[in-house]
């Protein structure tokens, strides 16, 4: 399964200003593709940190790298800069992009700025996506090792829409598909420190799934909602879904008999 990373850049994230939910898209859309996302970094307009932080998250072995915002025409916006300076590899007009670019202000009946300009320069090598919704385009880097990184506007409707059309890009060279299954249920009459036990009881027999408890109330009239979740080799699906409902039988058996409901 390849790992994934998600770098969100904007000084506004770091001062409360906007809400990021940009990364919690991407992490779902990723997850059920089939990465797993080890992290998520929030970082501010700051070439030597974007640069440190790609930097960083090679280092550490992801092989996804997705950063949103920075990608405009503003002197904040230094994204692929600090992309560039991260690989060591010059930026350049990338005449695609530029075309795009150009087309987008013609349809608004403004001329081509040098930072109208500027979101055509991309870092050598690299592949541009085109924005439906915007003008700077998204962009794909690929890497030695089946390493990829992919940079997309901070604005959600681009960045949904580069990240989709980004989709075959990132997938083409998976030789053996992950699929990501959960299951939700919720339980009853039983607080969430009663049952923290029968969680672990049983997560040593199950290893391999993820069981995560949220409360929904309080531990004196505790609502909990369980979440099941295990990531399997695409071929192996429907094994999963069975493993996910024996597990459930598990936990259900185990509350109830220390007093807790199953919510239908």
């Amino acid at each position: 399964m390849k790992v994934a990373e998600v770098i969100s850049i904007g000084n506004e994230l770091l001062i409360g200003k906007i809400v990021n939910t940009n990364a919690s898209w991407l992490c779902g859309k990723l997850t059920h593709l089939g990465f797993k996302v080890r992290r998520v970094t929030c970082i501010g307009d700051d070439l030597a940190e974007i640069s440190s932080t790609i930097n960083e998250a090679l280092n550490r072995g992801a092989e996804l790298i997705v950063t949103t915002g920075g990608l405009g025409p503003t002197f904040d916006d230094m994204t692929l800069q600090g992309v560039a300076q991260a690989l060591n590899l010059p930026l350049e007009v990338n005449e695609q992009a530029l075309k795009w670019v150009k087309e987008k202000y013609e349809q608004l009946g403004l001329p081509l700025t040098p930072a109208r300009e500027k979101m055509a320069k991309l870092p050598a090598g690299a592949i541009p996506i085109r924005n439906e919704h915007g003008a700077a385009p998204g962009v794909l880097l690929k890497l030695k090792g089946n390493r990829m990184i992919l940079c997309l506007p901070g604005v959600p409707r681009e960045m949904m829409q580069l990240f989709e059309s980004s989709i075959p890009l990132l997938t083409e060279g998976l030789t053996e598909k992950f699929i990501f299954k959960e299951l939700s249920f919720k339980l009853s009459n039983i607080p969430e420190s009663s049952l923290a036990p029968i969680i672990d009881e049983v997560l040593r027999k199950n290893p391999e799934v993820y069981i995560k408890s949220h409360p929904r109330i309080s531990e004196a009239s505790p609502i909990i909602e369980i979440h099941l979740s295990t990531w399997v080799k695409e071929a192996l699906t429907s094994q999963a879904e069975q493993k996910l409902l024996a597990v459930k039988r598990m936990l259900v058996d185990l509350a109830e008999k220390s007093g807790g409901r199953l919510l239908e």
